[in-house]
């Protein structure tokens, strides 16, 4: 599925300075009303003609299989993984207008994070400031006022985008908010089996198993925190560079409005993350990843478990929803890079090789497996990931007396 036509800086439409400088009064660090409006925008691009089209309603039909097949496979999932909360996880069938505007929202508290980090500058705070220079134009005090715009714009467009190729709520393990819900992009499920050849019934029941596992583990508050906890500490480290700031909006004149078209800069996503990054972003990224690295690998050895029992083909169909996740279009890979969620294949196989060797300890059980989810200290550390043999020693010994 091909990503949506967009403009350099990810807003839909052409480049308006009137209109953004109108909206610089927006409260609060992200312009959610922004955010919102540039998504429904983006999810409601037709993708072969460029033209705005919202979606028709859902086929009630559609909606029912969905129920049907969730239902049944969360039986499944609840008895191998042991997560009560599994039952306990809504379900919506959804247009990507929809499913753009939920995400918006879930994302909420890491954008406040990120927004925090953007406010703050690798600046000396001792330097001495001439007074008339400190009054003059900055582009930090452009970025400063920009701010809420570019989050909004940001966000906006870049979960209008992901609408387009979302085919659950958990294609990306992206650190939402709240209780978990399972959503399915209707529409986005029967292109894509289309497009593979796949037969959209036996589709269905492949992606919701996929889909399940994952609200499953999300079901478990301490999970959804943690995740929620590591993403907003990396993005929340993130620093503006002011000398990357001088030399890509140095020029800009507020008197000029010439030079005024730089602003158009500070739009593109890609140009600030490579202002922003900061050295004490490394050790949480390795936080971040790992454990985001867990939750992957656990869903795929249960994934690869129940599969056959549902489906005969089910190794073709989730081998096309593992490319699916591996093959990102430009908008998920900036979404993966900003929050910190870019895993390559080594990260699926170091941890899927992990579920593996406990299961292996324990006669091909997932009961000390799922001990994982007892509690926040049971995620294994980095050295415990290539040996489970110390992971299962060292949680036996935490059930010790």
């Amino acid at each position: 599925m091909s990503d949506v036509p967009q403009t350099p800086g990810g807003f839909p439409g052409p480049f308006d300075l009137n209109k953004i400088m109108r909206m610089l009064q927006s409260p609060g660090p992200v312009n959610m009303e922004v955010a919102r409006e540039t998504a429904e925008s983006m999810a409601n691009v037709d993708v072969e003609t460029g033209e705005q089209r919202v979606e028709p309603p859902l086929d009630p039909d559609a909606a029912r299989a969905f129920d049907d097949v969730v239902r049944a496979v969360q039986l499944m999932v609840m008895e191998a993984t042991g997560i009560s909360g599994t039952l306990t996880v809504p379900i919506r069938t959804v247009d990507r207008a929809t499913w753009a505007s939920v995400t918006l929202t879930g994302l909420e508290p890491v954008l406040a994070a990120l927004a925090g980090a953007l406010g703050r500058t690798d600046a000396d705070p001792d330097a001495t400031t001439d007074p008339a220079a400190a009054a003059a134009f900055s582009p930090d005090m452009l970025f400063a006022m920009m701010m809420p715009l570019l989050l909004g714009g940001w966000a906006g467009s870049m979960i209008g985008l992901l609408a387009h190729r979302a085919l659950g709520q958990y294609d990306l393990p992206l650190p939402l908010d709240g209780p978990p819900t399972l959503l399915f992009a209707a529409r986005n499920v029967d292109a894509f089996a289309e497009e593979w050849s796949l037969p959209v019934d036996e589709l269905r029941y492949a992606l919701a198993l996929r889909e399940v596992v994952h609200g499953a583990q999300r079901s478990v508050p301490w999970v959804r925190e943690r995740l929620l906890r590591c993403a907003s500490a990396y993005v929340n480290a993130y620093e503006v560079q002011t000398e990357a700031m001088e030399s890509q909006f140095g020029g800009l004149d507020p008197s000029d409005p010439s030079s005024m078209e730089a602003i158009a800069r500070l739009a593109d996503p890609d140009v600030l993350l490579g202002a922003m990054r900061s050295e004490r972003q490394a050790p949480l990224l390795a936080e971040l990843q790992r454990f985001v690295s867990v939750l992957e690998g656990y869903t795929d050895v249960v994934v690869e478990a129940l599969g056959e029992r549902m489906v005969t083909a089910h190794g073709r169909l989730d081998e096309a929803l593992r490319r699916h996740r591996l093959e990102r279009g430009d908008a998920t890979g900036f979404v993966d890079r900003l929050l910190g969620l870019e895993l390559d294949r080594g990260h699926y196989e170091t941890c899927v090789a992990y579920c593996r060797g406990v299961m292996e300890r324990s006669a091909g059980s997932f009961d000390q497996l799922n001990r994982l989810w007892s509690h926040e200290s049971m995620v294994p550390t980095e050295a415990e990931l290539v040996a489970p043999g110390l992971w299962l020693a060292r949680i036996d010994l935490h059930d010790t007396p």
